[in-house]
């Protein structure tokens, strides 16, 4: 069985870390005959062990699963002390007399994963890196299909010479977390349109198109440049099963402002709505440890400002089409993507 028999409508959903993907959004879109994908990258293993049982509570239609591979940094005390003090402009905005350090750089990947093959969703995706064939091979015994998250080429080739059954290609348009795992990230800069068609091209696996999708129309285009299907993020965003802090919707929303990709949040180049907390850092952005280092780092301080509502300070991740996210139950998203993909 291969990744197209998981869905009706050929629409992914994509998973947004961080909070806002609920296990009702997931459900939500399995339930309308798209795929829901639920992001463990940030959750523990006895979160995504809940979180999956809501899931199937909720629907029995096939969902995936999306995690990050990553090791485990060991940062030392003069790296860690140096970001401390590149994030102070930030930090000492909330009126903070030091930047309260985290009790952990991230989750344990290899205990997510164990976790994962116990669980055997239908099928899985991974991002910021990619496994090893034996990993793969583990999964495939486990009835587990497997996605790679590419933004080039040659990272299409890597996923697919390990068994991959499919890949996400990823333009540079998308919201979020670029995947990139080959060569530099800034290097990976493919727009949608000249990644996807690159991809179809140089692989035999199925490709998921993402990056710029919001509308059927979009879709129509995704699969004319040789796409299976497509994975679309920030439109989901905007659906009500998403929880996402109402002054963070507010500004998708509102499609005011523009998206640039930064690294200041995360050590990781992301794309998100320009504010206050990126023109700070945008001088020391190149400076910044690598994700999950920075990330961790800048965790209290995105959680002040949700606490607080100041958008100025919050990662509010988005593609660069947010402007034409179109908030609707993800139920309705989906028939009306379903709907304008037939007319």
């Amino acid at each position: 069985m291969g990744i197209e028999a998981l869905y009706q409508v050929p629409v992914i959903q994509g998973p947004m870390a961080g909070g806002s993907c609920t296990p009702e959004l997931v459900a939500a879109v399995s339930n309308a005959g798209a795929l829901g994908s639920l992001p463990c990258s940030l959750l523990n293993p006895q979160t995504i062990e809940a979180q999956v049982a809501r899931i199937r509570s909720l629907t029995d239609r096939p969902f995936m699963l999306n995690f990050f591979v990553q090791g485990k940094p060991a940062p030392s005390e003069d790296e860690v002390a140096h970001a401390v003090e590149l994030l102070r402009p930030v930090w000492e905005s909330l009126g903070w007399n030091e930047l309260p350090l985290p009790k952990q750089w991230c989750e344990d990947f290899e205990a997510q994963f164990e976790t994962l093959l116990q669980l055997r969703p239908p099928a899985v995706s991974f991002t910021f890196g990619i496994l090893e064939a034996v990993q793969v091979e583990r999964l495939h015994r486990a009835g587990i299909l497997v996605a790679g998250t590419v933004t080039t080429v040659a990272e299409a080739l890597a996923w697919q010479a390990i068994g991959a059954d499919a890949v996400i290609a990823s333009g540079v348009e998308a919201g979020g977390h670029r995947g990139t795992f080959i060569g530099r990230q800034e290097y990976a800069s493919l727009s949608s349109q000249e990644l996807w068609p690159a991809v179809a091209a140089a692989v035999k696996i199925p490709v998921i198109a993402a990056g710029g999708i919001t509308t059927g129309a979009d879709i129509k285009r995704a699969l004319a440049l040789g796409a299976r299907a497509v994975q679309m993020g920030t439109a989901f965003l905007v659906t009500d099963e998403a929880a996402i802090h109402p002054a963070y919707r507010a500004r998708l929303v509102s499609g005011e402002g523009r998206t640039r990709l930064t690294r200041s949040f995360s050590g990781r180049y992301a794309r998100g709505i320009e504010n206050r907390f990126m023109r700070l850092m945008e001088k020391v952005e190149p400076q910044v440890p690598p994700y999950p280092i920075q990330n961790a780092l800048t965790g209290g301080i995105r959680a002040a400002a949700n606490q607080q509502g100041d958008t100025e300070l919050m990662s509010m991740w988005a593609g660069a089409e947010f402007a034409r996210a179109r908030p609707m139950p993800a139920a309705q998203l989906v028939k009306l993507l379903a709907t304008e993909l037939q007319s």
